[in-house]
């Protein structure tokens, strides 16, 4: 049986534009979603005693598609239904946090200068998460930055900033600037996909995160999965004891590289 389902997606996505193969494959996905439930690997650190962080991460059906993937698919996001599929996992994460006045921040507008590291192609859309984010966060101020100056803009309730998250002194100097100055209650870092770049943006930003906000690494390789294990139990579960991390390997039948997060919440007390 999943050979043919495979043999005719292959054919579909062979004789129909990406859209309408995207939209026939969301609603297969809804459908499938009642009968096939898998769930992230979740493993935490920093935590005393049972988590209700971990036990929400862990309840997400990783193949049931969203309205949060549907409107970031939409923007021309990667957040969604595709290589990555975050949006059932920020579905489920985000949900209290749907009708409050918050402050949302994300590192990496989605450039489309190939000659920046880890672009997204010509194709590319930036600012994509952050008019996403603007529309399912009705009630909230969105801000974002990026290396790379010329995609940088301003929209209702949206500002961008320049960083460089490998300098220390640029990360300083954007968290300095007055429309950021009280702080954020979700940080999502989709820059450098780098373990050095993540490490250094989390270091200098983690300060920057609300009571009870929460701060999210996209895009972690499997090759660095172990190097992030041993950061996350031997270094900051002791350097922050004020936050909680978990770490998420999320199942994705297209993708089975790069479709990891690190969560990090910062406790309320």
């Amino acid at each position: 049986m999943r050979s043919v389902v495979t043999a005719l997606s292959t054919l579909l996505r062979r004789v129909l534009p990406q859209s309408a193969f995207d939209s026939i494959r969301f609603r297969w996905l809804a459908m499938t979603s009642w009968f096939i439930k898998r769930p992230p690997e979740v493993r935490s650190f920093g935590s005393d005693g049972e988590s209700d962080l971990v036990t929400r991460l862990q309840a997400v059906n990783a193949v049931a598609p969203t309205k949060m993937c549907r409107v970031m698919y939409n923007y021309g996001s990667d957040k969604g239904y595709g290589r990555h599929n975050y949006t059932v996992v920020y579905s489920v994460l985000f949900e209290p946090y749907r009708d409050r006045p918050l402050r949302v921040f994300e590192l990496g507008l989605g450039t489309n200068n190939t000659e920046v590291a880890s672009n997204m192609g010509v194709q590319g859309r930036p600012g994509a998460s952050l008019r996403g984010w603007r529309d399912l966060f009705p009630l909230a101020q969105v801000f974002g930055a990026d290396i790379d100056r010329g995609i940088l803009f301003q929209e209702n309730r949206i500002k961008t900033f320049y960083c460089d998250q490998l300098d220390p002194a640029a990360i300083r100097a954007m968290w300095s600037q007055p429309d950021l100055q009280d702080g954020m209650d979700i940080i999502i870092e989709d820059g450098l996909h780098t373990f050095d770049a993540n490490v250094s943006f989390l270091e200098g930003s983690l300060e920057q995160l609300r009571p009870g906000g929460i701060y999210v690494v996209e895009d972690i390789a499997r090759d660095c999965i172990d190097r992030w294990y041993d950061q996350l139990a031997n270094v900051y579960s002791k350097r922050y004891p004020k936050y909680e991390f978990a770490f998420l390997i999320l199942p994705n039948p297209v993708n089975a590289w790069d479709n990891n997060l690190l969560v990090v919440r910062r406790n309320k007390a």
